[in-house]
């Protein structure tokens, strides 16, 4: 299908949401995927991506199936700040200082650590790889496909079009190695007796297994805050998500036109444009008519869509031209995250480490989602309080992220490709030697050393 149209668009999104459904039904039925704990985003991607052109090219997708997931992240990143409550960014780092303390960690370390390796190792092999090779294992391993499609689309604009089937591929061979490694560590720990809130890894809600809540655990996806009289509340909330991507896609073009040869990433303006909306309404006392909950899922549906896009659309062609400095990656991506739970977790929290260690593995390997999956595994009503840290502290993370993503090609395009995990490497040995100097890196007390063990 060569002449893109409305109903191209049309029939990319009915295919799509088939293969979700597919995927969920999978999911819900057959016990060897659910022991896998796969999303059905990743089911309906695989599938997409063995009938889709990659494979047996019976699928009809469009020419444009991997530019969907450029205007999706925008989607994504434009959700998180409207309708979020107001809070104090110094309170919050009081309140969660463990969980913002190991988030940063995890971030500068696996962005710098991939990146860095990729300069003195595999780029010293593979002459021709681009020098920011190296920065598909913290775009695909810790962000996940919604990064991955954010720095592809990056370096797509400094003539880097692969970066986006790399990126892709990362995240996905990301989660399969959260989701094993992690069953891995929940079997051998749970057998230990290291877990606090499980004793055997079979006791497992079946909604965790099959991914259909029961009737007495279903919760409200939000709340109507305008009368459907007046305006559907859906539609409200989406309308919104639609004009703030609409300005922000306006303000790309136009700091583009007035910075020549600087690429400035949609995701980055558009989470920039819903942070100045969310403002504006909250001093006219509209902030209250926007229900998070609803931001979430509409945020968590353009993930879902993302994901099973961009794993359809991943060209193996490129993944094989590109096949062994990837396995080289993947390979240092998987010890060099395992080194992270093994010494980073236990010595920054002093309660709950291997839960909240756990999630960070899910996290660091795969998605946040992923991490939340098997951190339901040992502890089935959150319990340790690890999802509600978590919230507080990525607020003061998002900076970050997006600072890396937005700079991270200008760096490598203009030859720089040392600055970004130089920098990076040099954050997290501060964090450290902060930590170790208030004295609050290492066990909490000696009578809990034998709880802090791991395989």
């Amino acid at each position: 299908m060569n002449n893109f149209s409305i109903w191209s668009l049309m029939v990319d999104i009915s295919i799509i949401s088939g293969l979700l459904l597919a995927g969920t039904i999978l999911r819900a039925k057959i016990k060897w995927i659910q022991s896998l704990f796969l999303p059905a985003s990743m089911l309906a991607g695989f599938i997409g991506l063995a009938l889709g052109p990659s494979g047996a090219d019976i699928l009809p997708f469009s020419d444009q199936l991997s530019s969907y997931p450029g205007l999706l992240i925008a989607v994504i990143f434009a959700s998180i700040p409207i309708g979020a409550a107001k809070a104090n960014l110094r309170d919050i780092i009081h309140r969660v200082r463990e969980m913002w303390s190991y988030s940063m960690l995890l971030t500068v370390l696996m962005w710098g650590g991939g990146a860095l390796f990729g300069l003195i190792a595999i780029n010293q092999v593979f002459k021709d790889l681009p020098s920011g090779f190296g920065l598909m294992l913290g775009a695909g391993f810790l962000g996940g496909h919604g990064t991955a499609a954010a720095l592809g689309e990056g370096f797509s604009k400094y003539g880097w079009d692969e970066a986006m089937t790399l990126g892709m591929t990362s995240a996905t061979v990301g989660i399969l190695v959260a989701v094993l490694g992690g069953l891995f560590l929940v079997k051998s720990n749970t057998e230990k007796g290291h877990t606090q809130f499980i004793s055997n890894y079979k006791d497992l809600p079946a909604e965790l297994r099959s991914g259909l809540m029961q009737p007495d655990k279903r919760v409200a996806m939000g709340k109507e805050t305008v009368s459907p009289s007046s305006i559907d509340p859906l539609v409200m909330h989406l309308s919104i998500i639609a004009f703030v991507v609409g300005v922000s896609y306006w303000v790309t073009g136009l700091l583009e036109s007035i910075l020549p040869g600087i690429s400035v990433p949609l995701f980055s303006v558009g989470f920039i444009v819903a942070l100045l909306f969310q403002n504006s309404i909250r001093k006219i006392k509209a902030d209250s008519y926007v229900d998070q909950r609803i931001m979430e899922r509409i945020g968590g549906s353009a993930t879902d869509y993302l994901v099973a896009i961009g794993i359809a659309s991943i060209n193996i062609t490129v993944v094989m031209d590109y096949a062994v400095p990837l396995i080289l990656l993947f390979i240092f991506g998987i010890i060099w995250a395992y080194l992270i739970f093994r010494f980073i977790g236990p010595n920054i929290f002093k309660n709950f480490w291997f839960e909240k260690s756990l999630f960070g593995w899910g996290w660091s390997t795969g998605t946040v989602a992923m991490g939340l999956a098997l951190l339901r595994i040992v502890d089935p009503e959150l319990k340790s309080k690890t999802m509600d840290d978590y919230a507080l502290a990525y607020i003061g993370m998002v900076p970050v992220e997006i600072a890396i993503i937005t700079f991270s090609p200008i760096l490598v395009s203009n030859g720089s490709p040392w600055i970004m995990p130089i920098a990076l490497l040099l954050i997290g040995a501060l964090i450290i030697a902060v930590h170790k100097y208030l004295g609050l890196w290492g066990l909490s007390d000696k009578g809990n050393i034998s709880q802090k063990k791991i395989s």
